[in-house]
């Protein structure tokens, strides 16, 4: 309870009463499985997965999910890290820091890490995964790359960067690769960069003209 607002974080893994937010979380499209995101979640869920939902005064208004580096739907690698997924708080619950409060709530499950990682989205026309959004909870760009996508906006280019929030036991940056993410990602439907069943294409993304290397710079 903070002042007169009721604030509740319920992990929702594995409480079957919350499973349709397994699958539709805070998006408005109609619940449904979907085989890309149980074969993940089958997978990932017993190698520490975690997804939260946060209620205000019994009402849910906003959603963390991450996992253990080994077990993300990223291609992203290091070692002893949690790689952040998705952050999403509804407009409608803005102002009494509850995205905070569920960085909080990962941040205190997993002490012992090394650092936290995950992805921020410049010049996309997603309003999920901003890096800007990131960048206010202490994570920090480290990599990056110019893409479009080849079905949505043709031709516009946006830059996807890998971005981290080490802890003082830090002694190396997470690495990517980037031609994998190339083919987008497929354990959520809402995500921006989801690859669809169709069309058929390995890769949904390709490299703009002017591309940046995503090489990882010397950690200070």
């Amino acid at each position: 309870m903070v002042g007169s607002l009721d604030i509740k974080i319920l992990d929702v893994t594995r409480d079957s009463h919350y499973e349709k937010l397994l699958y539709r979380c805070l998006a408005p499209m109609p619940y449904r499985k979907y085989r890309t995101r149980t074969e993940y979640l089958q997978e990932a869920i017993g190698k520490g997965f975690r997804k939260n939902i946060l209620l205000l005064n019994d009402k849910i208004v906003g959603q963390i999910e991450y996992a253990p580096i080994e077990a993300s739907g990223y291609p992203i690698s290091g070692e002893n890290m949690v790689v952040l997924h998705c952050l999403w708080v509804l407009r409608k619950a803005k102002g009494h820091r509850l995205g905070q409060q569920l960085i909080d709530a990962m941040i205190h499950e997993h002490q012992d890490t090394k650092a936290f990682v995950t992805i921020g989205l410049t010049n996309h026309w997603s309003p999920w995964l901003k890096k800007e959004h990131m960048e206010l909870y202490d994570f920090t760009s480290v990599a990056s790359i110019n893409v479009s996508h080849k079905t949505k906006h043709v031709g516009e280019c946006f830059t996807i960067h890998l971005m981290w929030r080490p802890t003082p036991s830090a002694d190396k940056r997470p690495t990517w690769n980037p031609t994998q993410l190339l083919e987008g990602v497929t354990f959520c439907m809402a995500h921006p960069l989801y690859h669809p069943q169709h069309p058929k294409m390995k890769e949904i993304l390709q490299f703009c003209k002017k591309r940046e290397s995503g090489r990882q710079s010397p950690l200070n």
